[in-house]
């Protein structure tokens, strides 16, 4: 049923006008369209909506996940950009943590934080 069909990610702001420029500019999202209360970025093929609510920036768990090749290096670009909200989190099982990176043997993961508090993980790919 929705197995063959695409996703789009949608992420709630508590500041469109703050948020906009740090999808399109610091993370490198393509702006496809907007309206007065979203803004749609394409990513890969791949579509994310950002939108203005006022419940924005209360959920506490991972908001979407980008696959990279190179974390370490993503992590850098992204400091680069003025990405500072990583997040180390010190007690997730299985997980060590290298400053920002957290690794499950060749499994890399780092987490960051948009301007509302969204939660967002890149990776190097989870082992199939």
């Amino acid at each position: 049923m929705l197995g063959d069909r695409d996703v789009t990610t949608l992420v709630s702001v508590k500041d469109l006008g703050e948020a906009t420029p740090f999808y399109e500019k610091t993370l490198g999202l393509t702006k496809v369209g907007e309206d007065p209360g979203f803004v749609q970025f394409r990513s890969g093929t791949s579509f994310v909506i950002v939108y203005a609510s006022e419940t924005a920036g209360t959920n506490q768990a991972t908001t979407a996940a980008w696959h990279v090749d190179d974390v370490a290096e993503t992590v850098r670009e992204l400091k680069a950009k003025g990405v500072s909200s990583f997040q180390q989190y010190d007690h997730l099982p299985g997980l060590t943590r290298d400053g920002d990176i957290h690794e499950a043997g060749e499994t890399k993961i780092a987490w960051f934080k948009d301007p509302t508090g969204n939660i967002f993980e890149i990776n190097n790919g989870v082992p199939g």
